[in-house]
């Protein structure tokens, strides 16, 4: 440690004796400009007598006294961020971070300061040549190339796959926002260094971005390719940065006892038996006969086929010997958040943790796990995103018949979709949710409470895990956008429904089916032709 401190304390010793040059040098700069000269040599500066010629040499001492004040302020802020690292580094060693287990993680054996920082830089140094920075990397087939995004002041041009993604997009997401600012600030910074430009460069702004690429190699780092205009025309500066890696550090070691972490699911009805009945099959073997550690809470709207229900609540009560479920009977037309949020204030035991669920959705015990263990409360909030299943009519319409629903529920882009526009299926904490302010009453029918909810956990001081889960479905069936919807309601619904029955190839057989039905029936008439 004190060999670090006294490495870093030469080397700020060294940089205020070149500042100290410097002035010196700036000094004599400035007497040989004031004395006069002689005849030669005042033919090729401005003549001392002539209009301009105090004002032409105090203009270039000026703007050379500027370039090197820059370039002082720059050292002094390098000399501020190396003490706050000096700093740091000691903090780290005082609190024994780096062990011998540690060390072990990072693949670096324990030694000295100076070791542990030289095997450090030689580390994130192979990174950059490890990366496809200065040569090309061999690759077994077309699906391996990582391939580059491309990005301007003002947007991202993507190559990311899934329903909802843009091909070019205004980052909104502060982490990818931030990267590609930092970019290109650290490349103006670059080419603004006194040291690498003559006096008279012109100074390079954000305005002088072109454009950049840029990928990530999730073991390797990011590489970024930034082209900026040049001093004339026709030319550019190229800069190419490398985001390396570092090596893995160990953070946090926990050790979690779900043993006795109740699940409330609350599930909002209205009518709809059969899938509350295919919801109930489900839950008797997940929930009942599997984990064994779940409340169902079932907030039912308005009274018909309310019986239906309720019988086949106490049913699987007596078959599987169930008794943790409440049934709450509401007026009024179906709201989806005003019945999650009286079912999650209804709950009058200790906090538990709630599961929002829909009964058109099929999950397993493994995801109660991951329910359980992705939420914490006051910290903690989980949003899956589940897998949604198209129309197996379509999916299977060349089958004799529609496999049973176990085997329907594969994940394939054949089978269906990641549903990363949805966000009713989540995981709280009923003390979170009862803090956040639960569900917006306003929003009545069908979308709108879930994003809302959503939003006020990013707003928040919670941590939001969104990823999607393989044990979370949500079921075929076929949806009705009713008139009474807003019209932006209308829109979202009538989205989901397009969304909601195939895959674009599958759909794209059905839209020329009358081609492909015409093709087969030349074939076989040539087929025929050549028997004959």
């Amino acid at each position: 440690m004190m060999m670090v401190r006294r490495g870093l304390l030469a080397w700020i010793s060294r940089v205020v004796v070149l500042l100290v040059l410097l002035c010196c040098a700036i000094s004599v700069l400035y007497m040989l400009a004031c004395t006069p000269k002689g005849d030669e040599e005042q033919l090729a500066l401005p003549r001392a007598n002539g209009p301009t010629g105090k004002e032409g040499y105090q203009a270039v001492l000026q703007e050379w006294e500027e370039q090197h004040h820059n370039y002082v302020n720059s050292l002094k802020r390098q000399i501020a961020q190396l003490k706050e690292e000096l700093q740091e580094r000691s903090e780290q060693l005082r609190n024994g971070q780096y062990q011998a287990s540690d060390a072990g993680v990072l693949g670096l054996d324990r030694g000295p300061p100076e070791k542990t920082q030289a095997d450090l830089l030689a580390f994130l140094h192979s990174q950059v040549e490890k990366a496809e920075v200065h040569s090309g990397v061999k690759l077994a087939t077309e699906y391996a190339a990582v391939p580059f995004d491309s990005f301007t002041l003002q947007k991202v041009y993507q190559l990311e796959t899934g329903l909802t993604r843009h091909p070019e997009e205004k980052p909104v997401r502060k982490d990818k926002r931030d990267e590609l600012v930092e970019a290109i600030e650290s490349a103006l910074e670059t080419l603004n260094n006194p040291a690498e430009n003559s006096p008279n460069h012109r100074p390079y702004t954000a305005s002088d971005f072109i454009e950049g690429i840029y990928r990530t190699e999730r073991d390797k780092g990011t590489l970024y390719e930034l082209t900026f205009k040049g001093d004339h025309k026709h030319e550019f500066k190229r800069l190419v940065l490398f985001r390396p890696f570092g090596p893995i550090l160990k953070v946090k070691k926990e050790k979690l006892n779900m043993a006795n972490t109740l699940i409330n699911v609350i599930v909002p009805l209205a009518r709809r038996v059969d899938k509350f009945r295919q919801f109930m099959q489900n839950f008797r073997e997940m929930c009942i006969q599997q984990d064994g550690r779940v409340h169902l809470t079932v907030v039912y709207f308005g009274k018909e086929e309310m019986n239906e229900v309720k019988g086949i609540l106490e049913n699987t009560s007596k078959a599987a010997n169930f008794r943790n479920f409440t049934f709450i009977q509401l007026n009024g037309e179906f709201s989806r958040g005003k019945g999650l949020d009286v079912g999650a204030r209804f709950w009058k035991g200790s906090n538990v943790l709630l599961f929002f669920c829909d009964v058109d959705i099929y999950f397993t015990s493994e995801f109660l796990n991951t329910c359980r263990l992705n939420t914490q409360p006051g910290k903690k909030v989980f949003y899956p995103v589940l897998f949604s299943q198209y129309n197996p009519g379509i999916i299977y319409g060349h089958h004799d018949a529609v496999p049973p629903l176990e085997q329907q529920l594969v994940i394939k882009k054949e089978t269906g979709f990641w549903r990363d526009f949805g966000f009713g299926m989540t995981c709280q904490y009923r003390s979170d949710f009862i803090n956040i302010g639960g569900f917006d009453l306003d929003i009545k029918g069908w979308g709108g409470e879930d994003v809302h909810l959503y939003r006020k956990y990013l707003h928040s001081s919670l941590i939001v895990v969104r990823t999607p889960v393989r044990g979370l479905f949500h079921l075929w069936h076929e949806k009705r956008c009713v008139d009474e919807l807003t019209p932006e309601q209308y829109k979202m619904c009538m989205q989901s429904k397009a969304m909601n029955e195939a895959s674009h190839g599958q759909l794209g057989m059905l839209v020329f089916r009358h081609e492909i039905e015409a093709h087969l029936r030349k074939q076989k008439q040539k087929t025929s032709g050549k028997k004959t």
